[in-house]
């Protein structure tokens, strides 16, 4: 198994792949790798033309929500299912760089035991919410 402090790999798209079900049931290698889950990821294509290392390194979009690619209606169901705020991360990593973010959250990925790394603008899973929790 990958071990998490090890092997912190970001997806071109902002998502934490080493924290991922899928990662640790090595049934995906990261979208950086030759065995991703997505062979067919158009944020992957589209970065990797460019020679990016993730979307934030991205300068035509200011504004990564603007993007068709990263910001659609799958990848927003992508989003929700997950609780993940791949965009939300991607402007971290343009604010403190992809080595820093890294560094910082290598620690919340270990301490999570979900199987996913959450960082979420969505509310809590369904069968957790309470009369408080419940968005307006």
């Amino acid at each position: 198994m990958n071990e998490i402090s090890q092997n912190f790999i970001i997806a071109y798209c902002g998502l934490a792949c080493s924290n991922c079900g899928m990662y640790l049931k090595e049934k995906c290698a990261g979208c950086h790798s030759d065995r991703p889950m997505n062979r067919n990821c158009q944020m992957k294509a589209c970065a990797m033309a460019h020679q990016y290392i993730t979307c934030a390194d991205c300068s035509e979009f200011d504004n990564l929500k603007e993007c068709r690619k990263l910001n659609n209606i799958i990848s927003k169901f992508f989003g929700f299912i997950f609780q993940t705020n791949r965009i939300g991360n991607l402007y971290r990593i343009r604010e403190i760089g992809l080595a820093a973010f890294k560094k910082k959250n290598e620690k919340k990925a270990q301490r999570n035991t979900s199987g996913f790394f959450r960082y979420s603008t969505f509310p809590p899973p369904f069968d957790k919410w309470t009369p408080k929790s419940r968005p307006k």
